[in-house]
């Protein structure tokens, strides 16, 4: 089973996924609170971007501006499908505070992601089942981007229960 690591600054508006002591590949929001963010992985260009409030992600072939595959998340529900080149993938959050989540494919998790901090920086782990492959690649970068919205939501939410509270 391959294993990749991603870091990315709870305040900041880059992730990097690494493989060793490689760089493989990134994300580089906008803004902190951006809604288009430009991607590499394995040397492919991918554009991302989501709806305001969240419901929305697709991404795009960085060179064709293609779209590739786009997601509907609910924050409320834990599953959402994807296709990609005619498969169906489904997202699993795994838990309330999103620090597991996972593709799968007919029922098998392909990419599982472990979150392994929240307060200062946002990092953990990336384990593939499968050999790396574009739907892999991409799955990677929207189960990477899925989390920064999660991540952003839980941050508002916050924010407004301290003005309700205070």
């Amino acid at each position: 089973m391959e294993k990749l690591r991603w870091s990315k600054q709870i305040f900041g508006s880059k992730l990097e996924i690494m493989q060793g002591d490689e760089k493989v590949g990134n994300i580089d929001w906008e803004s902190m609170v951006g809604s288009k963010a430009q991607a590499i992985i394995n040397g492919r260009y991918f554009t991302l971007n989501r709806e305001f409030f969240l419901s929305k992600l697709e991404i795009y072939d960085g060179n064709s501006k293609s779209l590739l595959a786009m997601v509907m998340v609910n924050v409320f529900n834990p599953r959402s499908d994807v296709l990609i080149n005619g498969k169906r993938f489904e997202l699993e959050i795994k838990n309330f505070w999103q620090s597991s989540w996972s593709w799968k494919y007919n029922g098998a998790e392909i990419v599982t992601f472990t979150s392994h901090e929240f307060i200062s920086k946002d990092k953990g782990t990336i384990e593939l089942a499968t050999p790396m492959n574009e739907e892999v690649e991409i799955l990677i970068l929207l189960g990477l981007f899925v989390r920064n919205q999660f991540i952003l939501f839980m941050l508002l939410i916050l924010v407004v229960l301290f003005f309700v509270i205070v």
